[in-house]
């Protein structure tokens, strides 16, 4: 009887990390922004409502560099940060 374990019937398949997950900044390419929102924390009694400017710039700069899956920050709650199209801005100005 062989002691060794048949694995081969089953092959690991490595997945995405599930939302949240991502990899860490080892090249510090969004540090500034990082540090901004940590500052801004801080400065706020931890009252993340009153960073939220810095928030979007942090994220912003994850998924630029790929370092979270890019998605609208409408989804990501900063909707009422975001500018208007040109189209709606020009016309806004025009009233």
């Amino acid at each position: 009887m062989s002691t060794a374990m048949n694995f081969g019937s089953k092959s690991f398949k490595p997945r995405a990390p599930d939302k949240g997950s991502f990899p860490l900044d080892h090249f510090g390419e969004c540090k500034d922004f990082k540090d901004k929102f940590m500052k801004c924390l801080r400065d706020s009694s931890y009252d993340n409502s009153q960073c939220r400017l810095q928030s979007k710039d942090y994220l912003e700069c994850r998924m630029e560099h790929q370092l979270m899956a890019k998605e609208p920050l409408e989804k990501l709650g900063f909707k009422d940060l975001m500018d208007p199209p040109p189209s709606q801005a020009d016309s806004n100005t025009k009233l």
